[in-house]
């Protein structure tokens, strides 16, 4: 038998994938609930929000004044009544059947553990970010590797340092004891922190490849400029909070700035 499972989805700008994000979630019978965190669209995907919701029993939608993807997905899941917490990013479809093997990863694993699953593009190519090591200065600099796209597939759950936040299953109680997302990060690397921070506390990290999760990727309509900016800030934030010494701390000084310089020329 299945266990209970809601789907937290954080919609701005999203563009047309966040139908077929919803209708896979609503169609997956391993899903009991969704919940839409609504961080702001235009009138049009509102309305059609609503009409989706109102011929979805198992769904429901919270308005935001866009506080994040962190606080809304917070905020999302302190509406969920189930014991699973299944974080999708509104440009991603969830592949039939994956719900089981990220529940059984999580089942043997201490707490708080975190289990993520394969993320592909339209050609069934893994993505980027979906299995990482724990992200360090170093890494964020360029001298070690930090993704783990590059390497053989397992093929079976493996421990891993940090799994992307587009796609990922938790126990309810053990979001609760993370205190959710970190709401200081705006947009991006919420994910790698609430991963390093559940490996702190003695939990796990799990990408399991036998769940998978279709991404689009690049439907929403908010500007690049605005998205690296942000970027480049959560990281910053996140090598502050992690670094490991006043030495640490004055290289992380050192080096932000033109770590974010090097984000905006790439973007």
């Amino acid at each position: 038998m299945m266990e209970s499972v809601t789907a937290l989805v954080v919609s701005f700008h999203t563009g047309p994938r966040l139908a077929e994000c919803l209708y896979a979630l609503k169609g997956d019978p391993g899903v009991s609930a969704i919940v839409i965190a609504d961080n702001g669209n235009p009138p049009g995907t509102e309305a059609w929000l609503d009409a989706f919701v109102a011929a979805t029993p198992k769904a429901q939608i919270v308005r935001l004044a866009n506080p994040g993807f962190g606080a809304a997905v917070n905020a999302a899941a302190r509406l969920a009544a189930t014991r699973h917490l299944l974080v999708i990013n509104p440009d991603c479809v969830i592949r039939r059947g994956s719900l089981r093997p990220l529940i059984d990863a999580l089942a043997g694993a201490p707490a708080p553990a975190i289990a993520g699953g394969r993320i592909f593009d339209l050609q069934g190519r893994e993505e980027r970010g979906a299995r990482r090591e724990t992200l360090t200065l170093a890494r964020a600099l360029g001298l070690a590797r930090w993704t783990l796209d590059q390497e053989p597939p397992p093929q079976g759950p493996v421990a891993v340092g940090a799994i992307s936040g587009a796609f990922f299953l938790i126990r309810k109680a053990d979001f609760d004891r993370l205190n959710g997302f970190d709401e200081g990060y705006f947009l991006h690397f919420e994910d790698v922190d609430i991963c390093r921070r559940a490996l702190e506390m003695g939990g796990a990290v799990i990408y399991v490849p036998g769940a998978g999760a279709l991404h689009y990727g690049s439907t929403s309509d908010v500007p690049s400029a605005f998205v690296t900016g942000h970027k480049a800030k959560s990281l910053a934030r996140y090598l502050r909070r992690f670094a490991r010494g006043p030495a640490e701390r004055l290289m992380v000084e050192l080096a932000a700035p033109f770590i974010g310089l090097a984000m905006k020329l790439r973007a």
